[in-house]
């Protein structure tokens, strides 16, 4: 291995749904009040920040990069993992020994956490003055005014309704060619282990054609490549009478005939992907259950829907799968892996989800979870141990009875069947050249740029004259089990 090892940025995937935090930039201009925002967990929350940054800028707020400087700060939490609400109350803390010198600072808890904990957040953390769940951002101007007249303010009312459609973000933390485009809120699938139908409510699509627009306006200003998201990608289905309420009754119009538009989720991707060749199209997540060989054969189509999906698992075994309540089996999840395959081929990216150690697994059935992992050959995967969420079914149902040295020794043994797999994965583009959308210098050195080729696999390159924005045909040269390292081919 070259000298440019050391320049690369190794990411711990086993960590990273729940540790990340995107934290607001400074636009705020004199005489305005400053808000602070700090965004945990997935992706879905940090685009709801750029929604949240936008209300509050029609109310006079700019956005700071230092709470200190605040006049107001949002958490915007995350509820998947204990963790992560572990992490939200620890710097509540800190943003009380601010609060103590700063009285008329105001601080308020957005997303999951908010609506799964509600009330006890205003009764256990003295500090926090507003609590709003994900579907009550349009009214966090009024909460703010209810707070500056000296009262609480609380709205965690789920909606059935409610996508933001007509809100344009503000791109917070920007580096102006990537950007996310939420196409849908809510998750009708109830995982047994899971707190998103509860936190976040029930699925509604957003308007593609607003999603459309969304896309040619950042193309417009220079982004070369957006995701799509929603908590389930592929159960992204609109219609053009509003009086259809969901994804069921939308589909029961459908086989009576009517008239009404209907776009599904590979209807969606084509209308974006035409919106201009040279910008990228992502999206995550996508559901076993749901991903269809329409969506593949969309994908396959264009050259600038990116070759890469993320398909969760969460276990190689069917009976945890059926108490997870995942509805497919093993051998669905094995077809749907061969689909991809067939369609788009084996060097389309495929990452996963992982969770050891559910409830009642088995060394067997943990030992599926392996061999399924050599079957699909993951370029990489989130990997997790159980975590009882309070609220879930699994919680309900059943007993958390696998012990935690059990857990742990389980998820080593994925996370090292996983750092096998993506080498063995990256070994194979050595000496192929790809497409590279540059986004940036390496973190490690400012002679390397990183971008990502269609895959979704970090490529790091000598800078030479090119820059972010660019595209870039980059021959991989060596590679580790995280990143592809190479130089600039014409």
């Amino acid at each position: 291995m070259s000298d440019l090892i050391k320049d690369i940025e190794i990411v711990d995937k086993s960590k990273e749904v729940c540790d990340v935090v995107n934290v607001s930039k400074d636009n705020a201009v004199a005489g305005q009040r400053k808000l602070y925002i700090e965004s945990y967990g997935c992706q879905m929350n940090f685009s709801d920040s750029e929604i949240v940054a936008s209300i509050m800028q029609k109310e006079g707020f700019g956005t700071t990069s230092n709470f200190e400087d605040a006049d107001l700060i949002f958490l915007n939490t995350c509820s998947i993992r204990e963790k992560a609400e572990q992490t939200v109350r620890k710097r509540l803390t800190q943003f009380n020994k601010v609060k103590a010198d700063k009285p008329a600072l105001l601080v308020g808890v957005l997303g999951c956490m908010a609506e799964r904990l509600k009330s006890q957040l205003l009764e256990e953390e003295k500090i926090v003055d507003i609590v709003a769940g994900p579907d009550a951002y349009r009214d966090l101007p009024g909460l703010v005014a209810e707070v500056d007249d000296g009262n609480k303010g609380v709205n965690v009312f789920l909606s059935r309704e409610e996508t933001y459609a007509d809100i344009t973000p503000v791109r917070l933390n920007s580096n102006g060619i990537t950007a996310f485009i939420s196409i849908m809120r809510g998750c009708d699938n109830m995982c047994s282990f899971c707190v998103v139908p509860f936190t976040r409510g029930r699925e509604r699509s957003r308007d593609p054609h607003s999603i459309v627009a969304e896309a040619q306006e950042l193309f417009a200003k220079g982004y070369k490549e957006v995701t799509l998201l929603g908590q389930n990608v592929d159960s992204y289905k609109w219609s053009s009478d509003d009086s259809l309420k969901g994804k069921a009754q939308i589909e029961k119009a459908e086989k009576k005939g009517s008239d009404v538009e209907v776009v599904n989720f590979a209807n969606l991707l084509e209308m974006v992907a035409k919106v201009n060749p040279d910008l990228r199209v992502r999206f995550s997540t996508s559901h076993p259950k749901d991903i269809t060989d329409e969506v593949l054969h969309t994908m396959a189509a264009y050259e600038n829907i990116c070759k890469y999906i993320h398909l969760p698992a969460q276990s190689g075994n069917t009976r945890v799968l059926d108490i997870m309540n995942r509805t497919y089996t093993r051998e669905e999840y094995i077809d749907r892996v061969d689909a991809i395959r067939r369609i788009l081929g084996d060097d389309c990216g495929i990452s996963s989800d992982m969770i050891a150690g559910f409830c009642t697994e088995t060394e067997e059935e943990h030992k599926e979870t392996i061999t399924l992992m050599d079957y699909a050959k993951y370029d990489f995967s989130y990997m997790f141990f159980y975590s009882e969420r309070p609220g879930t079914l699994a919680a309900k149902k059943f007993e958390d009875d696998i012990p935690l040295e059990v857990k742990k020794r389980r998820l080593k043994e994925i996370i090292d069947k996983q750092a096998e797999l993506s080498l063995e994965r990256n070994k194979r583009d050595v000496g192929r050249v790809y497409k590279v959308l540059v986004e940036g210098t390496s973190k490690r050195s400012e002679e390397q740029l990183k971008g990502r080729n269609s895959a979704n696999k970090v490529v790091v390159f000598p800078r030479e004259s090119y820059n972010p924005g660019e595209y870039v045909n980059v021959k991989i040269t060596e590679c580790t089990a995280a990143t592809l390292i190479g130089e600039a081919v014409d």
